[in-house]
C-alpha cells in the first residue's frame, strides 16, 4: 500500500492556526542547561521521600477517578499564599499555561481580545490565539518597564476583556510595582491577570498582587510550582480570585483534570514548603552573580526579580549561543535583538557559563 503523507497546511486546520509555530524551546543533552528558567536544584532527599511516599499512597486510588474538585492541594495553595485566602478562591491546573488557558477560555475565545505588554512571556499569545482570542500586543519603556501611566493609556485605547500583567516579567526580568496594577485594573472593564510565575525571586519585601484581590473581582494572580519549588517536571500551577471566578473556570475545564499522582506528589511538596524554597536565596546570589559578572565583561544586565538574566550588549546573538552551546552550555536567545538570556543555576552551573562567556569575543 502506497504511503500517502500530508503536509500540515495541506490538513484542514482552522484558518487562524495557519502559519503559526508551536511554542518550544531548544531540549539538548548538554552538561549545563539554563535555557527554559527551571530550578536546577534537586528536590530535596527528605521532600522527595515524601513525595514518593504519597504517590505510593495514590496508587492504591489510581483505580478511582481523583477528586476533580482537588480539595486537599487546593487548601494547602491558600494557606501558602496566606492573606486570608480559602480553598474556595483557589484553581489549580496541570502547569500554569493550563491555569491561564483556562481563564482564556472563560473569558476571551472567539470575538474577544487579550493584551499583553511586550516583550512578555510568549504562551499568552499563543494561548489566546488557540482559544480562538484576539491577541493586542502592548508596548514597554525601552527598559522594559511600565508605568502606570503608560498601562493606563494601553488598556483604556485597547479595550481589551483579558489583560495580562507578568510580574516579575519574562523574559526580561523586570520588576512591576503593585501601583501599576492598581492602576491597569482600574483601567479595565474585563479580566486583569498578573502572572507571579516568578515572584518567590523577588526581594522578601516586594509586595504581591495576592494583597489587591480584596474587593477586585476581576482580579487573578497566577502561580506555578516548576520555579521556585522545582516542580517543572510535575506540571502544576495554580490561581487565586474571587469564588465567582473559580466557578466560571468550573464550566471549561475537563472533568477530572488533575489526577490523582498530581494531588498526591504536590500536596506534599507543599508540606515542605520551607525546604523546598530554602533554595531560592542561593538561586538569587547566583542571578546577581550573573548580573555583576556579566557587567564586568561588558555586557548590559536589566534588573531581575526573576531566577534569570536577560543581558544586552551582544554584537551577534546566534554566534554566541553556537559558541557557548559547542561548550556545553546551552542558553536562550529570546528573539530581541543584542540580546541573551540566561537561568541562574547552581554554583558551578553558573561558574561554567560565566567562564565559557568570558572566553568569547563578542559584545559591542
Amino acid at each position: 500500500m502506497e504511503r500517502v503523507t500530508l503536509r500540515l497546511e495541506d490538513l484542514p486546520i482552522r484558518d487562524d492556526l495557519r502559519g503559526l509555530t508551536p511554542y518550544g524551546a531548544p531540549q539538548a543533552p548538554l552538561p549545563i542547561a539554563l535555557n527554559v528558567n527551571e530550578n536546577t536544584h534537586p528536590v530535596p532527599d527528605e521532600v522527595a521521600a515524601d513525595i514518593v511516599d504519597s504517590v505510593r499512597v495514590a496508587l492504591g486510588e489510581v483505580n478511582r477517578y481523583p477528586d476533580r474538585e482537588f480539595t486537599a492541594l487546593r487548601e494547602g495553595f491558600a494557606a501558602y499564599l496566606g492573606h486570608g485566602l480559602t480553598r474556595d478562591q483557589i484553581w489549580a491546573a496541570n502547569g500554569s499555561n493550563e491555569v491561564l488557558q483556562h481563564v482564556l477560555q472563560a473569558f476571551a475565545g472567539p470575538g474577544r481580545t487579550a493584551l499583553g505588554f511586550g516583550p512578555t512571556y510568549s504562551m499568552y499569545p499563543l494561548l489566546t490565539r488557540g482559544t480562538g482570542g484576539t491577541w493586542i500586543s502592548g508596548h514597554r519603556a525601552e527598559d522594559y518597564t511600565l508605568s502606570a501611566a503608560s498601562v493606563t493609556e494601553q488598556i483604556e485605547a485597547a479595550d481589551p476583556d483579558v489583560v495580562f500583567l507578568c510580574a516579575p516579567n519574562n523574559p526580561t526580568g523586570t520588576p512591576l510595582t503593585l501601583d501599576v496594577i492598581e492602576a491597569a485594573y482600574a483601567a479595565s472593564r474585563g479580566i486583569v491577570v498578573v502572572d507571579e510565575a516568578y515572584q518567590e525571586f523577588a526581594p522578601r519585601d516586594a509586595g504581591s498582587a495576592v494583597s489587591l484581590l480584596p474587593g477586585r473581582g476581576r482580579l487573578i494572580v497566577s502561580r506555578t510550582m516548576s520555579k521556585a519549588f522545582a516542580f517543572a517536571g510535575a506540571r502544576v500551577g495554580y490561581l487565586a480570585a474571587d469564588p465567582a471566578v473559580i466557578d466560571a473556570l468550573r464550566l471549561v475545564r475537563l472533568p477530572y483534570h488533575l489526577s490523582v499522582l498530581t494531588q498526591a506528589a504536590a500536596s506534599a511538596a507543599l508540606r515542605h514548603a520551607p525546604t523546598m524554597l530554602a533554595m531560592v536565596d542561593d538561586i538569587v546570589a547566583q542571578r546577581d552573580r550573573i548580573s555583576r559578572e556579566t557587567a564586568l565583561l561588558g555586557y548590559r544586565p536589566y534588573a531581575s526579580w526573576t531566577n534569570f538574566v536577560l543581558f544586552g550588549g551582544v554584537r551577534n546573538p546566534a554566534a554566541v549561543w553556537q559558541a557557548l552551546y559547542d561548550q556545553g552550555v546551552l542558553i536562550r536567545d529570546v528573539g530581541l535583538p543584542g540580546h541573551l538570556r540566561v537561568s541562574a543555576g547552581t554554583e558551578r552551573e553558573t561558574s561554567a557559563f560565566l567562564a565559557a562567556l568570558a572566553s568569547i569575543d563578542s559584545h559591542a
